[in-house]
């Protein structure tokens, strides 16, 4: 089959990022002559500062400042050349004092992300295997893509997941020398740890088992002589373990640390790691401040720094207890993450809180699940305690609101994060002026009403939907059982605003990847029919193609109705226990995109519609004249001169024989099609087509051979439209004879023959149905879903198999 266009995760990712930037909440620029960590001036107004990772504050401190700037004196700005040939004279004293403080050898490397690409291809050998932690720093990931090329397996697992880790170690272990495991200390984003402990046992119980943290934002704060939250557990350093702390944000200087107890492979990685080769080194004035603080480190005053900065972390977990803002993961770390659920509420929130004087990050997917969006706080001994009080009091008043100004309510966060919150002191979401109709069977719409809404599109008139909820149930396997709903939303003069149907059931995860990402997963279901497959709630549904939603745009209320229905299909995805909601078939730049991402939704790409408008033409001569030149001559070329090898026929209701032989060419097509990768239908689907009379279909039987070698299922829809939905094919003839071009030309012709006044060809190959002059229209779908791991485990195999 032809291939399609598929959604790239860094799109989804840029219009994302770029409506919060928009929103005024990412992006922004430090303003004023100077900074002293406390405060931070952001769009004119002086805020308190809690956004920092320098959590003991020692970027601030005059003795790193001083050493900074006499070394410049002494050494310059930089000295540029390779560490590999000579170093400066500041940094064979900075690595012993970094020695020092893990008592194990060390390698300073230019910042954590050079660092992680130099140490991981040069550990991680050929014939070993890596496992990711679903949350691990995006540094460590980048750097772990590098091994795919030369043919190494990477893998995510789900946070913290230890029986997870431990089926994929099972899985791996015979297969491979090595098992890597790479995870944070410190989580960036909630604060939450690695569970080493539970990681060592596993070392223990299998040998092949390896683990790298990047414990950055355990750093300094944590662990003998600020060695960090890994070293604070372990105490000592197994060789089985490379671990990565940094010379930036605690330590309050530049450049990161890897420290390597096994001295062979730590050789291996300063003879030729990467960066470490052919990038420059630190910058004197780095080195000079980071070797003062490694003095600190050093001493006793590292263990004062780490109490107040302690005191300061307790003093706001007491003052959250006492408030219901939704702290999403308690713990004694200085990172904190207030979850909003929507990404509207946490625009609105932390637009608010800055406003107000008080700097706080937004967390937003990727870095989170887009239903997990929240508030990141961080604490630093530069705040004081009066400062803390003041944000907890801010914090408290202002979550009220932006939950009121979004039509949020805490009980939705409290859903969103899969925690119990109660509800009493924020203020219920106002009645709706709207009305909603629900129904979970078409035959409970009225027939005239819903035709008029939406009946004009594809099959989605009345009798198109009966056919639908016939084929889809009460079938023996799951993924051929759908549930029905519609939605029709009125005014208070019973006027509709909006109509739309949704559908649950099972789907491939896969369904919109890559051909190649699809295929790769289709060999683990030779085993696992149901692997990566997932309870969907979608709009419309996996039979059907374009426009499943009416909406009156120039109604008054037409957005306080898309919110109301976003709120039932909330409700309903709960009820139903699916893992995604997914509104689909949108024309690319709609109005409503920003709505829908404001209210947890991603935006990815479809693949290209094609529809054919232009039916006005009364012969051969008048169609081919609809075409461009470069698709007349290829009509003339490949489609005319096969059209006489065929016996082509239109059959309202064929045989049971005749429906076995179709069903066996739509599943040649189906076995073939991965780019748009659906379960396939079965016979019932077909048997029912044979018995229904807005249906026929279009048989490209071989004169010469007396093959039947192809079939179009086609919908006639009474409002007007020819809806060719299905396509079956005999592939020992297909190239031979140019089966497919020559069946969208027959559909083309009948389509006109009926008079029909419009053709839906459906997904895929639109640089052939362009050729018979179809019209591309680039679609897109909005994403809902609390699970990351799935989207980010997709992107990782469409990025290992390209």
């Amino acid at each position: 089959m032809a291939k399609i266009k598929h959604n790239n995760f860094l799109d989804t990712v840029d219009e994302v990022i770029t409506n919060a930037t928009n929103a005024g909440v990412l992006h922004l620029h430090a303003e004023g002559p100077g900074l002293n960590g406390r405060k931070i001036k952001v769009n004119g107004i002086e805020s308190f500062h809690f956004g920092t990772t320098g959590y003991l504050g020692l970027e601030q401190d005059q003795r790193l400042k001083n050493a900074a700037i006499e070394a410049i004196q002494k050494y310059g700005t930089q000295f540029p050349l390779s560490k590999t040939y000579i170093s400066h004279p500041l940094y064979a004293e900075l690595e012993e004092k970094i020695e020092a403080i893990y008592n194990n050898p060390i390698l300073i490397t230019k910042n954590s992300t050079l660092g992680h690409i130099a140490v991981i291809p040069t550990a991680v050998r050929d014939e070993d295997a890596v496992i990711l932690d679903h949350q691990v720093h995006w540094s460590v990931q980048n750097a772990a893509q590098f091994l795919k090329i030369r043919g190494i397996p990477v893998s995510l697992i789900r946070h913290n997941s230890m029986d997870m880790l431990e089926d994929r170690i099972k899985r791996l272990s015979g297969k491979v020398k090595k098992i890597w495991y790479m995870a944070d200390g410190v989580y960036s984003m909630y604060g939450d740890y690695a569970p080493i402990e539970d990681l060592i046992s596993l070392c223990e119980k299998y040998p092949q088992l390896n683990l790298y943290f990047d414990d950055v934002h355990g750093m300094s704060w944590k662990g003998h002589n600020g060695s960090g939250y890994v070293m604070e557990v372990l105490k000592e350093l197994p060789e089985k373990i490379l671990l990565f702390g940094t010379l930036s944000k605690t330590f309050g200087a530049s450049g990161a640390v890897l420290v390597c107890p096994d001295r062979k492979l730590f050789r291996k990685i300063k003879n030729f790691g990467g960066p470490l080769t052919f990038s420059a080194q630190l910058e004197p004035s780095a080195v000079a401040a980071a070797s003062t603080s490694a003095d600190i480190h050093l001493s006793t005053e590292i263990y004062s720094l780490q109490k107040a900065l302690q005191l300061r972390i307790n003093y706001f977990n007491e003052l959250l207890s006492k408030t219901n803002l939704p702290l999403i993961s308690k713990n004694d770390s200085p990172v904190f993450y207030i979850g909003t659920g929507l990404p509207a509420t946490g625009y609105n929130f932390v637009k608010r809180m800055l406003d107000e004087g008080f700097f706080v990050n937004l967390g937003l997917f990727p870095a989170v699940p887009v239903k997990n969006t929240g508030v990141r706080i961080t604490i630093s001994c530069h705040n004081e305690l009066e400062d803390i009080k003041a944000l907890v009091d801010a914090l408290e008043y202002h979550y009220e609101k932006a939950l009121n100004a979004t039509n949020n309510t805490l009980e939705r966060v409290g859903k969103a994060f899969n925690i119990g919150l109660n509800p009493t002191t924020i203020k219920e979401k106002s009645g709706s002026d709207v009305s909603v109709n629900y129904a979970e069977s078409i035959e409970d719409i009225d027939t005239d009403l819903w035709n008029k809404l939406l009946g004009s599109h594809n099959m989605l008139n009345k009798e198109g939907l009966q056919f639908l909820e016939k084929c889809f149930s009460h079938n023996d396997q799951k993924e051929h059982n759908w549930n029905f709903h519609y939605f029709i939303i009125t005014d208070q003069k019973d006027d509709p605003i909006l109509a739309t149907f949704l559908t649950s059931g099972l789907w491939k995860n896969d369904m919109l990847a890559p051909e190649s990402v699809s295929k790769a997963i289709e060999q683990d279901r030779e085993s696992n029919p149901y692997a990566m497959t997932t309870k969907v709630l979608s709009m419309g549904c996996l039979f059907t193609e374009g426009s499943h939603l009416y909406l009156d745009h120039k109604h008054s209320q037409s957005e306080e109705a898309i919110k109301e229905l976003l709120l039932r299909i909330e409700a309903l995805g709960e009820r139903l226990r699916t893992g995604m909601c997914v509104l689909r078939d949108f024309k690319k730049s709609i109005a409503l995109a920003e709505v829908f991402q404001k209210e947890g939704y991603i935006p990815v790409s479809m693949p290209d519609s094609c529809v054919i408008n232009n039916l006005d033409w009364n012969s051969e001569e008048e169609f081919l004249e609809t075409l461009s030149s470069r698709s007349r001559k290829h009509f003339r070329k490949e489609v005319l001169p096969f059209e006489d090898k065929f016996h082509i026929s239109i059959l309202d209701f064929p045989t049971p024989e005749k429906i076995d032989t179709y069903h066996e060419l739509y599943k040649n097509v189906k076995s073939k099609n991965f780019g748009l990768n659906t379960f396939t239908y079965p016979k019932k689907v077909f048997q029912n087509m044979a018995s229904d009379k807005n249906w026929e279909f279009i048989e490209l039987k071989l004169q010469k051979e007396n093959q039947i070698v192809g079939v179009m299922f086609c919908y006639k829809n009474k409002e007007g439209i020819y809806v060719p939905n299905l396509i079956g094919m005999d592939y020992d003839y297909a190239r031979e004879y140019q089966v497919y071009r020559q069946l969208l030309y027959q559909t083309i012709k009948r389509a006109k023959n009926l008079n029909f006044q419009k053709i839906d060809l459906g997904f895929s190959a639109s640089f052939e149905k362009r050729k018979f002059g179809a019209t591309i229209i680039e679609k897109q779908a909005f994403i809902q879903t609390s699970d990351n791991f799935l989207l980010e485990q997709l992107d990782m195999m469409r990025n290992e198999i390209s």
